[in-house]
């Protein structure tokens, strides 16, 4: 299961560490407050590619960076990193709204 676990950074902020599959990023942990992306860090990949990704969605809305990189493909897998780190934040989300 791709889900490890989430705890809350103080009463604004949540992360999420992830499982991703299919992509070679072995983990990536998600920090979310008020409904935008604070933190994201990916362990394994492609650093330059992920770093990207993650730099760019910093601060971003967590659905308009969902819409951005859901359903990114790399190659000729049926997934990316990218993709990934979008069920990640969905996910983050989810846990967000369970915990208010």
């Amino acid at each position: 299961m791709p889900f490890i676990g989430s705890y809350k950074e103080d009463k604004m902020s949540t992360k999420v560490v992830f499982r991703p599959q299919g992509v070679c990023s072995q983990l990536i942990t998600v920090e979310i407050e008020d409904n935008k992306v604070k933190d994201v860090v990916f362990y394994g990949g492609c650093a330059g590619n992920t770093q990207g990704v993650a730099r760019l969605i910093q601060g971003m809305d967590v659905d308009e960076a969902i819409s951005r990189i859901q359903g990114i493909r790399c190659g000729y897998k049926p997934t990316s990193c990218p993709d990934q780190l979008s069920i990640a934040l969905k996910q983050a989300q989810y846990e967000a709204a369970k915990s208010r």
